[in-house]
């Protein structure tokens, strides 16, 4: 299809169909990549925020199932040490520790598994990582990617 330039204002551009639009998921406010190669909608790359949470939450189950809650509870806590000391410090982190020095294994296991706004909002800081082994990750990784 051939889209003619024209002028806006003081500059030139183009008017693309809203049927092009529509096909790319785009609307008014929305961004187009411009590459030496031409205009085209931004490449998705990357998990949508739902598609990454469910990533997250299959991890957290893998972990459940291989792990004990207090083996669990031991590495979020090293893990947490190991970053204070380093300065890395997220706003998650505090309940964190306070969900992994608690004995309540039916918190940890909300937390780490819970489809509610606290839990979604706590795997974004998740503590737990080092437990499964790498493979398992990147196999997890490529089964959310589709």
């Amino acid at each position: 299809m051939k889209v003619p330039l024209r002028r806006i204002g003081n500059s030139l551009g183009v008017l693309l169909p809203k049927t092009t639009l529509d096909a790319w998921g785009l609307s008014e406010g929305d961004a187009l990549d411009l590459t030496e190669r031409g205009l085209r909608p931004p490449s998705r790359g990357g998990f949508l925020h739902q598609e990454l949470d469910e990533l997250r939450r299959s991890i957290s189950l893998a972990i459940v199932r291989r792990f004990t809650p207090r083996e669990i509870r031991a590495q979020i806590l090293a893990n947490l040490h190991r970053w204070e000391r380093q300065g890395v410090w997220g706003a998650a982190y505090e309940e964190w520790r306070d969900i992994a020095e608690g004995k309540d294994d039916g918190e940890l296991f909300a937390a780490m598994l819970g489809r509610d706004d606290d839990a979604v909002r706590l795997r974004q800081s998740a503590p737990f990582v080092g437990l499964l082994p790498k493979e398992e990750v990147k196999k997890l990784n490529e089964e959310a990617a589709g």
